[in-house]
């Protein structure tokens, strides 16, 4: 089971850029690794990144093998209107994680 932490302010001026931080706590294995019973353990990571604002797709990231457990992302936006932000995760084995914060623009 997946966790993550999201910060960004709660309110923000008409306008101004803001920065948004997202982490995910989930265990990434590569599919290369080799376990105690000597079998290769299948792959299991985070493939898509992914934050709409209103609907509108701000930040979109692919993932491959070589990134490390606990995807941290730091990314700015320009506060546009009152809205939400969706963040969505998607990932191996039918894994998906979906988050959403309010923005207050004054």
């Amino acid at each position: 089971m997946a966790r993550s932490l999201i910060t960004l302010p709660e309110r923000v001026a008409r306008g101004q850029s803001f920065t948004v931080r997202t982490l995910l706590q989930h265990p990434m294995e590569s599919g290369f690794r080799v376990g105690a019973d000597g079998r290769v353990l299948p792959r299991d990571i985070v493939r898509r990144f992914r934050c709409l604002y209103d609907g509108e797709l701000v930040v979109e990231v692919e993932l491959f093998p070589a990134v490390a457990a606990n995807p941290f992302f730091e990314f700015s936006v320009r506060a546009v209107d009152s809205g939400t932000l969706l963040f969505e995760w998607e990932g191996d084995q039918g894994f998906r994680h979906r988050e959403q914060r309010a923005l207050s623009v004054a």
